[in-house]
């Protein structure tokens, strides 16, 4: 960072609710405009989110005045512009996908490019287990990757791959290389929820997970969750000691089911909305994802509504585990979140447990095998 002063495009990776410390440790006593998702204004209260402020943006969807937003603040703000390119948070504690429109934004922007990464983050405080912080040694690294004179010659795609290139990132890895133990009795609690499919016999949504043990109820293979994270069969072989690769190898089942045409989902569900600072709810809907795309159909504010998104217009989507509207106090469960321009919904699966990992991995496969044939097209 020597000779690096704001405004720069800065660009953090996405891991726990411990990412803001950080960050805000990593460039204090600078101001900083940030890109901050609906929910999380909501959240935190929208006028406090803006005067430390954040830009609202609802998740995957195209948003021009966004852009301007972020120009504006760094020709006039003079501050760090930060967006988190994962737009969400890391399910197993490694990179998530990253739009390549990043690189676009930054020859927009025309200013250095930064990335910070932070290692600790996910592992005191994961996704599906984040009722408690564990203690955890956390670091970040700040790293230009880019000068405002690279930015202005590079093409995008050559500072997508320099972004690439600097964002690998992989917290359990971190910390059985750094022996950090965690000791805390109920580690392995929620973890059938990105671990949904049983490396053992192959079944699906029938992974149960409690106290330092995950298992499959199907074939009654059991895991310890070792102190420093990873997995030991407790009979047998043990396929996938690190949980990211267990975790890649599910993401390569579902990629093979929709290149196979197979891919199939649907089910009831309940819906919310956030057109702004308030979630309503709108009753019971139905939601279907094949190879024709994503579609949900429910009432909303006593209405018909229904939504049809084509694999190539939606390339991720967001997903929580047991989430719940803080300021109520009110769990809705696990969920996936679909926004239009004004508004974002919420969906709820009823009837099937732990789906909303799968639909996240399809949703991408989909997106990625949309964008092969545009290019094959134009070729």
């Amino acid at each position: 960072m020597e000779g690096i002063k704001p405004p720069y495009f800065l660009l953090a990776n996405h891991a726990s609710e411990m990412d803001f410390r950080i960050l805000f440790g990593a460039i204090r006593p600078m101001n900083m405009n940030y890109v901050v998702a609906i929910d999380a204004m909501h959240d935190n209260t929208i006028t406090l989110m803006r005067m430390a402020g954040g830009i609202a943006k609802r998740k995957f969807i195209k948003d021009v005045v966004l852009i301007k937003h972020m120009k504006y603040c760094a020709e006039h703000y003079k501050n760090p512009v930060c967006i988190y390119p994962e737009a969400r948070y890391s399910f197993d504690g490694t990179r998530s996908f990253i739009t390549p429109a990043v690189g676009k934004m930054a020859k927009y922007l025309g200013i250095p490019v930064v990335v910070l990464l932070s290692y600790g983050n996910f592992i005191c405080n994961p996704q599906w287990n984040k009722d408690k912080f564990r203690p955890t040694p956390l670091k970040g690294k700040l790293v230009c990757v880019a000068t405002a004179e690279e930015v202005e010659t590079l093409t995008a795609e050559q500072i997508n791959e320099r972004i690439l290139n600097n964002f690998e990132y992989d917290d359990f890895k971190y910390q059985f290389d750094n022996k950090i133990k965690i000791g805390f009795p109920q580690r392995a609690r929620g973890l059938h929820s990105i671990l949904y499919q049983c490396c053992e016999c192959g079944r699906e949504h029938e992974m149960y997970s409690q106290g330092t043990v995950l298992e499959c109820r199907h074939c009654g293979k059991k895991w310890e969750m070792t102190e420093y994270g990873r997995l030991r069969a407790t009979d047998g072989e043990t396929r996938f000691e690190h949980i990211p690769d267990w975790f890649k190898w599910e993401r390569e089942n579902v990629r093979r089911e929709v290149e196979s045409g197979e891919y199939c989902f649907e089910d009831e569900i309940e819906v919310h909305t956030l057109p702004k600072n308030k979630y309503f709810a709108q009753g019971k809907g139905k939601f279907r994802q094949d190879m024709t795309g994503t579609y949900f159909c429910c009432t909303a504010y006593g209405e018909p509504f229904e939504k049809r998104l084509a694999p190539s217009e939606l390339e991720s989507v967001h997903i929580e585990f047991n989430y719940r509207d803080r300021k109520k106090k009110k769990f809705f469960g696990d969920c996936l979140d679909i926004s239009t321009r004004n508004d974002s919904y919420w969906l709820h699966p009823v009837n099937k447990r732990d789906v909303i990992m799968k639909i996240s991995f399809a949703t991408e496969e989909l997106y990625r095998i949309a964008q092969e044939k545009l290019r094959e097209n134009n070729k």
